[in-house]
C-alpha cells in the first residue's frame, strides 16, 4: 500500500533518522572492505539485535548473505539494500489499515495499552482522520483512572467535533464505555473509541477490568469490540513484545499502533513485534502533528529503518 501524499517518505526518513542513523554507524563499522566471513556475520547478527530486530530476525538476515555471498566482499549498502529487502518481506502481511466497517454502527474500537504510551493521544489523530472522512465519532473516556486521560479526550473532542462520553475521575470504567455504546448507538454513530486505562502493575485488576469493559460492550452489540487496538511505545525497545503477550492475555488483540518512531533508535523493535506476533500494524507514529499518525507501508518503512534513499 501506498503512503499517499507527497513528502511522506521523507517525514518517514526524517521520522526514523535516529534508528537508522544508530544503524549504519555500527554497519560502517563491521563492514568497511571487509570479506562476509563467519566472524562477521556474527557481527551482523550482533548488529541487528543491537538494533532491536531481535534474534528471529537477526539470524534470518544472516542466513541470506551466508547463501549469497559468503566470502565476498560487501559494502554497507549491499547489506542495507538486502536487509530491507528482508524487512520489506516480514513486514508486507501485517502492513494492513484499520477497516472501519459500515455495517457496523457503531464500529467499536477498543484502545488497550500501557499508560504513556500515547494511547489517548492515538484516538484523538484516528477521531482527527474519521472526521475528515465525514464519518461521526463518539469518544469514551473509559481510562477513568488519570484525570489528564479525561482531560485530554475532552481537548480531542472539541478539536474534532466528535462527541465524548465521559464520569469524574474513579468511576467505574465499565460504566463509561457502557454509556459511550448507548450515545453512539442513538446518534447512529459510525464509529466508537473507547480509551481505557493500562496500569501493568496489578495485572489481575487490569485484566479483570478490560474483561468488564468488554462485556459490557457485548451487552449492547453482542459483536463489539470489533477491534482491539493495541497502542505500543517504540521508545520501550523490547519491553514492547512482553506488552503484546500481557494484553493478549486480556483481550482479543485484532492490531497494533506504534508511537514514537521519531523519538528513539529502537524502531526496529516493530520489527521484532511482526515476526513474532503477525498481527497487523496499522498505524505508526512518526512525530507530535496531528497528521503525523500515518497508515503503516511495509516498503517505506523497512527502507527508512536502514537508511536508504527513496
Amino acid at each position: 500500500m501506498s503512503m499517499g501524499k507527497p513528502g511522506l517518505f521523507s517525514r518517514l526518513k526524517a521520522g526514523l533518522s535516529r534508528t537508522a542513523g544508530n544503524f549504519n554507524t555500527s554497519l560502517t563499522a563491521v563492514f568497511t572492505k571487509r570479506k562476509l566471513d563467519a566472524a562477521a556475520l556474527e557481527e551482523l547478527e550482533d548488529l541487528l539485535i543491537a538494533a532491536d530486530l531481535g534474534p528471529a530476525v537477526a539470524a534470518r538476515v544472516s542466513g541470506r548473505f551466508a547463501a549469497d555471498s559468503f566470502d565476498k566482499e560487501i559494502s554497507g549498502d549491499e547489506i542495507k539494500a538486502a536487509l530491507a529487502d528482508v524487512v520489506t518481506e516480514i513486514l508486507e502481511p501485517v502492513a494492513r489499515p484499520l477497516i472501519f466497517d459500515g455495517s457496523k454502527r457503531p464500529h467499536v474500537v477498543l484502545v488497550i495499552g500501557v499508560n504513556g504510551t500515547g494511547k489517548t493521544t492515538t484516538i484523538g489523530k484516528i477521531a482527527y482522520n474519521l472526521r475528515a472522512e465525514g464519518k461521526s465519532v463518539v469518544l469514551a473516556a473509559a481510562d477513568t483512572f488519570r484525570a489528564a486521560a479525561i482531560e485530554q479526550l475532552e481537548i480531542w473532542g472539541q478539536r474534532t467535533g466528535a462527541v465524548v462520553v465521559r464520569r469524574d475521575v474513579g468511576a467505574d470504567p465499565a460504566a463509561v464505555a457502557y454509556e459511550g455504546m448507548q450515545q453512539a448507538k442513538s446518534m447512529g454513530a459510525d464509529v466508537l473509541l473507547v480509551d481505557t486505562a493500562g496500569r501493568l502493575q496489578n495485572k489481575t485488576y487490569l485484566m479483570d477490568e478490560l474483561a468488564k469493559v468488554v462485556r459490557v460492550l457485548g451487552k449492547l452489540d453482542n459483536t463489539a469490540p470489533h477491534d482491539c487496538l493495541l497502542v505500543l511505545d517504540a521508545t520501550t525497545g523490547q519491553n514492547a513484545l512482553c506488552q503484546v503477550e500481557v494484553f493478549a492475555e486480556v483481550c482479543n488483540v485484532t492490531g497494533l499502533a506504534m508511537t514514537k518512531l521519531d523519538g528513539t533508535a529502537r524502531g526496529g523493535v516493530l520489527v521484532a513485534l511482526a515476526e513474532r506476533f503477525a498481527l497487523p500494524v496499522h498505524f505508526i507514529g512518526i512525530g507530535e502533528g496531528v497528521d503525523d499518525l500515518q497508515p503503516f507501508a511495509a516498503a517505506e518503512f523497512a527502507r527508512a529503518v536502514v537508511g536508504l534513499k527513496e
